[in-house]
């Protein structure tokens, strides 16, 4: 092994997510790189895209093919392999749009990738049998959750919102929901206009569009809905992270129905923004927020916890304060030693 007590852990990340734009995965790599650099750099030394360069560990976060050829290089060069679980195979259903035999090819493959890996991180904790069920070993399979920023996604001044509300053209005392990620059905893009329709007295807003472009799930009938929303809905299209922030911070509640996630960052940074958060109820979501959000089955409780919410607005009080703890639950400070801990005990597994 290449490092010592005394020398820095050497990291090679490897990742194309940055390639993509309004994607969770993005969010989540730039988050990491940012948090080990500030808090971690005397003990870890990092590079990034070094197809050939000499590692204690090599962090995979995006199935590349040419990280796949990578990973078959000797491991007295690139160290452990380590694979980020951003997604399923099964979470691709409905998401792209692919040649029937090309989509099982791509699949098949997500799958060869991940058991090429000598240790996966999942994102939440449900995840990890559905990868023992794809041939990797319990203990080749560790829970790291996602975090957020302080200094990216905070609450901002009372003042500052209303020139928000001004941009979109929304009323200062006009409920407004907000909603962000990608634009595809297992998003719960159809529940998100449907309740626009059934209450056209409350704004609707969702920041995120089509980042796989033509190849999403379904593309025309989500481009048709988007060009043909309601009045009271908003498609903002793809926007920077400042402006999630900005969204975030204006929302009266922050909705994602969703019917497949693994560990949003769209939710932490709501969280972080201090908005109540209402979500389909996922099995998934009951040991990584507990019950710090309002549950609902399906549309029909979605539209009765909105009415009941937009009329008595005291009643999110309470979701408000439980957003502050999943974000304390979920910040930098509680994930820089998670982090630290977890390259050190890899490195310590390389053997030549």
């Amino acid at each position: 092994m290449t490092s010592n007590k005394k020398s820095k852990i050497t990291i090679n990340m490897m990742s194309s997510a940055d390639k993509i734009a309004g994607q969770g995965v993005g969010s989540a790599y730039r988050e990491l790189i940012r948090l080990l650099r500030t808090y971690n750099s005397e003990t870890l030394d990092l590079t990034i895209n070094k197809i050939f360069a000499k590692a204690d560990i090599t962090h995979y976060h995006t199935v590349d093919f040419l990280f796949y050829l990578q990973s078959f290089l000797s491991k007295k060069h690139i160290g452990r392999r380590i694979g980020y679980v951003h997604f399923l195979p099964e979470t691709l259903d409905g998401s792209i749009m692919l040649p029937l035999p090309l989509f099982w090819i791509f699949k098949a493959y997500v799958k060869s990738f991940y058991r090429r890996m000598d240790q996966l991180v999942v994102v939440n904790p449900d995840f990890k049998q559905k990868l023992i069920d794809i041939g990797m070993e319990p203990e080749r399979v560790s829970y790291i959750p996602n975090f957020v920023a302080k200094e990216q996604f905070y609450e901002i001044p009372i003042d500052e919102k209303p020139v928000i509300r001004k941009k979109y053209n929304i009323p200062d005392n006009r409920f407004l929901v907000v909603g962000t990620g990608q634009i595809q059905y297992r998003k719960g893009i159809d529940d998100f206009v449907a309740l626009a329709k059934r209450n056209p007295d409350i704004t609707f807003l969702w920041a995120g569009g089509f980042s796989f472009g033509r190849i999403t799930g379904n593309y025309k009938h989500y481009k048709e809905l988007v060009n043909n929303h309601p009045q009271n809905c908003i498609f903002t299209g793809i926007v920077s992270r400042d402006e999630i922030r900005s969204l975030c911070n204006i929302a009266d509640l922050f909705l994602l129905p969703s019917y497949d996630e693994l560990f949003p960052m769209s939710i932490l940074e709501a969280a972080s923004c201090g908005a109540p958060i209402m979500l389909r109820d996922l099995d998934l979501y009951h040991n990584i927020l507990s019950e710090k959000y309002i549950p609902c089955q399906d549309i029909e409780e979605m539209d009765a916890q909105l009415k009941k919410v937009s009329k008595d607005r005291s009643l999110l009080k309470h979701f408000k304060e439980m957003s502050k703890d999943v974000a304390a639950t979920y910040s930098e400070e509680s994930l820089t030693k998670i982090w630290e801990d977890f390259y050190k005990e890899q490195a310590e597994l390389v053997k030549y």
